[in-house]
């Protein structure tokens, strides 16, 4: 099988059992962003990050992998028959735990803070800019075609968990955050 089908060529894409859309879509946006979301969460694994985030991070992208394919897919007949997964309340129960997990060991938040610091804490800042946009992309379309599902639910507290994990990389690290100081005269 080869990677190219040449059937792009022309501004056009395939949604999984409901015909041709053109690329600017606002589905195929959604899931893109969903996409370039989860190659964030790889960068981020690449970088080194705690041994105790790599089995988590990898369910998060197999779910991001789902959300994608939610997306992809407009027909809940298609999905179904299909066997998509879907992120449900379950999935976002769980990213809320662990942002409570490791909420409790950082220094209380009093300021915002500039991202940054170490290099995993910068790629987990990067995933939470990219996962606020992808959330951003699939309000759209919700208000468009009412999607349904729990979609925005789990981007927007996996946005939050991602905030969470750069401030306990950098303090794990003994990276001191930078807070945001304003700019005057």
């Amino acid at each position: 099988m080869k990677v190219y089908t040449k059937r792009g060529d022309a501004g056009e894409t395939d949604l999984f059992g409901s015909g041709r859309v053109t690329k600017d879509d606002h589905r195929v946006e959604a899931y893109g962003e969903v996409d370039e979301l989860n190659a964030c969460v790889g960068q981020a694994l690449a970088t080194g990050v705690l041994p105790e985030l790599v089995e988590p991070l990898r369910r998060i992208q197999s779910a991001l992998f789902d959300v994608g394919s939610f997306l992809a897919t407009p027909r809940s007949d298609v999905r179904e028959k299909n066997g998509f997964a879907e992120v449900g309340p379950d999935d976002v129960a769980v990213l809320e735990a662990a942002i409570d997990r490791y909420d409790q060991e950082l220094p209380p938040l009093e300021a915002f803070v500039l991202p940054g610091g170490s290099s995993a804490a910068a790629a987990f800042h990067l995933a939470r800019t990219v996962c606020r946009r992808a959330e951003r992309r699939v309000v759209s379309l919700d208000r468009e075609e009412k999607i349904g599902g729990h979609a925005l639910e789990y981007l927007n507290r996996l946005s939050d968990l991602f905030f969470t994990l750069a401030r306990l990389e950098n303090h794990r690290a003994g990276v001191k955050e930078t807070e945001w100081a304003g700019r005057s005269g």
